[in-house]
């Protein structure tokens, strides 16, 4: 059986531990089917890195920006949304599946290209070697 291949900025399928942000029933007062995330707090697989400050849902081009406060010195990070394992709705936390230091030595973030074609493929580039390199 072949592996999934990672596909960086697609939310992964809805997990029996917690949905995909997009498919979950949202509040009433948004009018949209899906979640806000923002605000949530952010777990690597080895700790808490943040909470998200942004996030978008677009088909093909799901994204968090995360606000990693004092842990790297107030930097915010781009993270696909294919690095998303799972969500737990009740606690606000979103769990990715990428160390800490991992993330901690992704692209720098930078607000005024962050959405530009170039700045993604980096990240993507980035993320999509550390899925083969270290495979979770």
């Amino acid at each position: 059986m072949q592996p999934t291949p990672f596909t960086p900025w697609t939310w992964r399928e809805p997990s029996a531990l917690g949905d995909d942000p997009v498919t979950v029933e949202s509040a009433e007062e948004t009018g949209r089917t899906g979640v806000d995330l923002v605000g949530y707090r952010v777990e690597a697989t080895d700790g808490h890195i943040g909470s998200i400050d942004k996030a978008s849902y677009d088909v093909g081009d799901a994204f968090l920006v995360v606000d990693t406060g004092p842990w790297i010195f107030g930097r915010k990070v781009l993270l696909p949304a294919g690095m998303v394992q799972t969500f737990d709705h009740t606690e606000r936390k979103v769990y990715v599946d990428r160390t800490k230091e991992q993330i901690k030595d992704s692209p720098e973030y930078d607000k005024e290209t962050f959405e530009t074609p170039e700045y993604r493929r980096q990240v993507g580039d980035y993320y999509s070697g550390s899925y083969r390199d270290f495979p979770y």
